[in-house]
């Protein structure tokens, strides 16, 4: 049987566990970044940054590497990137796995408005002023600048490389995990009273989530895009699991 040789489509803490599971267990492989942070974190597996060229890069890329196994660990809201991996290893012969997070349910005591996409979002802060926490990343800032009545408190992962799209706003640069206490502490020293968030799933940023119901302030919780059907795990001892079978 032929020895593994994995392609991991990365930037999650989720593709950083499974790098280090697999080179603790002598798996050859590679972790490709999007290149969408400046700095990411260091990886025990060699890594590629940049895109593919589409579905047919990603094609030749799979063949001319001799790739065994794809996984896509990427972030639920990766939707061309993951869509792109389902039509790539289908046409390569490739297996496909994807080790993602399970989405967030609403608990007793949340207050959800539930919005299908972006565009949703922004139409539920229609209205007057609000102090807003915008927990999206920093792709799609540019959408809400139909509302510049809010105040933003925008958390990134770079500082932002020109001026922002929303006149008021406040950038804290930090990485995450975060924890209940800090995100607590940071939501009330910006008198935040309502809470824009991806449903990332996952433990690594839903501290705001947890924060929000103790507080008792709502949250727009944009759904997560649909997908083409995929084998689909949680945790990185099924990705390992799978790739031995």
């Amino acid at each position: 049987m032929e020895a593994p040789n994995v392609l991991i489509l990365g930037g999650t803490t989720e593709a950083t566990a499974l790098c280090r599971a697999m080179t603790d267990a002598g798996v050859a492989g590679t972790i490709s970044f999007a290149g969408r942070v400046e700095r990411p974190v260091r990886q025990p597996l060699p890594q590629r940054v940049g895109g593919f060229g589409g579905i047919p890069g990603l094609v030749a890329y799979l063949r001319e590497n001799r790739i065994t196994h794809l996984i896509d660990a990427t972030h639920p809201f990766a939707a061309q990137m993951s869509i792109h991996a389902v039509a790539a290893a289908a046409e390569a012969g490739v297996p496909l796995l994807a080790l993602t997070r399970p989405a967030w349910d609403p608990q007793p005591g949340d207050s959800w408005v539930r919005v299908p996409d972006l565009v949703g979002a922004v139409r539920a802060l229609d209205g007057p002023r609000r102090r807003v926490m915008l927990a999206i990343g920093r792709m799609h800032l540019g959408l809400f600048a139909h509302h510049p009545q809010h105040f933003y408190l925008l958390r990134l992962v770079d500082p932002p490389d020109g001026p922002l799209p929303v006149p008021d706003a406040h950038v804290e640069v930090s990485r995450g995990p975060f924890t209940l206490q800090d995100d607590r502490a940071l939501i009330e020293r910006h008198a935040i009273d309502l809470i824009v968030s991806k449903n990332a799933g996952g433990n690594g940023a839903r501290a705001k989530i947890d924060a929000a119901r103790v507080m008792g302030l709502p949250v727009v919780m944009i759904d997560r895009p649909a997908l083409p059907p995929r084998i689909e795990v949680h945790e990185v001892a099924a990705a390992l699991e799978w790739l031995h079978a």
